[in-house]
C-alpha cells in the first residue's frame, strides 16, 4: 500500500510553492493521506489566514469524494444534484477548485489542497503538486509499492 509520508508531502508542497511564486501569489498548500488525515501544510508569507482551513478542507474533500473539488462546482448549484452538499460534514466539503486527489494505479492515496488566490490559480498550484507526485520515484517490492 502506498502512503503519503511527510517527506513526500514536503516535495509536493515545494513544487506547489514554486508554481505559486511563478504566478506571483501567496498560497496555503495542504496534503492529506488516503483517509483525509493531515500530513503537512505550508503557509507562504502573506497568505490569507482563512486559507489554512480552506486548503485543508479542499484536500479532505478531494479524498472524501474521490474527485477534484472543481468537479463539484456545477453539481452544488441550486439546480444541481448535490445542492447543499457543502453544508454536510460540518461544513468541510468545498465546492470550488483547488483540491485534487493524488492517485496511483487507479486508487486515491491522498490529496492536495491549495488556497489563497483565484480558483484558477489555486487549481494551477495544486496541479503542480500533482505533477510532482506523478514523477516522484516509486519502487515495487513484491505486491507492494513504496515511495522512495
Amino acid at each position: 500500500m502506498l502512503k503519503i509520508t511527510l517527506e513526500v508531502a514536503k516535495v509536493l508542497i515545494q513544487a506547489a510553492e514554486v508554481r505559486a511564486r511563478e504566478l506571483g501569489i501567496a498560497e496555503v498548500i495542504a496534503i492529506v493521506d488516503d483517509g483525509g488525515n493531515f500530513v503537512a501544510s505550508h503557509r507562504m508569507d502573506n497568505a490569507w489566514l482563512a486559507s489554512i482551513d480552506i486548503a485543508h478542507n479542499k484536500a479532505w474533500t478531494a479524498v472524501a469524494l474521490n474527485m477534484p473539488t472543481e468537479s463539484l462546482a456545477q453539481l452544488a448549484v441550486p439546480s444541481g444534484e448535490l445542492y447543499g452538499i457543502n453544508t454536510t460534514n460540518h461544513g468541510r466539503v468545498v465546492v470550488f477548485g483547488g483540491g485534487i486527489p493524488l492517485s496511483f494505479e487507479g486508487r486515491v492515496v491522498g490529496a492536495v489542497g491549495a488556497s489563497g488566490s483565484t480558483v484558477a490559480n489555486d487549481i494551477e498550484v495544486a496541479k503542480a503538486a500533482v505533477r510532482a507526485f506523478e514523477t516522484y520515484p516509486k519502487v515495487r517490492i513484491g505486491s507492494s509499492v513504496s515511495l522512495l
